[in-house]
């Protein structure tokens, strides 16, 4: 019998030992996993490690459950929000410098997730376009450059 995604985070946590309450929320037409507990700081980990490897590990149950299964982000107490809404700032603020200099921008390097959030930050813009290599290194630099005229078009 296949587990919502709610239940498989829940069992996970349980194994672990943790007491939380799981919200089920949609954030831009993804589902969101909101944990709340008394001890967000064990369930985000330094860098947000653990956090990242629990949305891992959802993930894969649900895809092995049910191919590919839907995806889900996980979050502890609002921390990926606003962490993401920090990084939406930061490059945003990047970007006014692309535009006041026309000189491209790199930004630190970030993993997929972050690097997806920046791209989506800029699909729309009609000035400024972003751009990452294609290799497999886990973490990379995008670059945040001016849009030529023909990408308008």
């Amino acid at each position: 019998m296949n587990q919502t995604p709610v239940e498989v985070l829940d069992t996970i946590l349980g194994y672990l030992g943790f007491v939380v309450e799981i919200q089920e929320q949609e954030r831009d037409g993804h589902a969101v996993l909101q944990i709340l507990t008394h001890e967000p700081e064990r369930l985000i980990g330094h860098h947000d490690v653990v956090i990242d490897d629990l949305q891992y590990l959802v993930n894969r149950v649900l895809a092995a459950q049910n191919p590919p299964g839907p995806r889900v982000t996980v979050d502890v107490e609002h921390h990926r929000a606003m962490r993401d809404d920090a990084l939406v700032e930061k490059v945003l603020h990047l970007a006014l410098a692309v535009r006041s200099t026309g000189r491209p921008i790199q930004t630190d390097p970030l993993n997929s997730y972050d690097r997806r959030i920046v791209h989506n930050a800029f699909k729309d813009d009609p000035e400024i376009s972003t751009w990452s290599p294609q290799d497999d290194a886990r973490v990379k630099r995008i670059t945040i450059r001016p849009r030529k005229k023909s990408e308008n078009s």
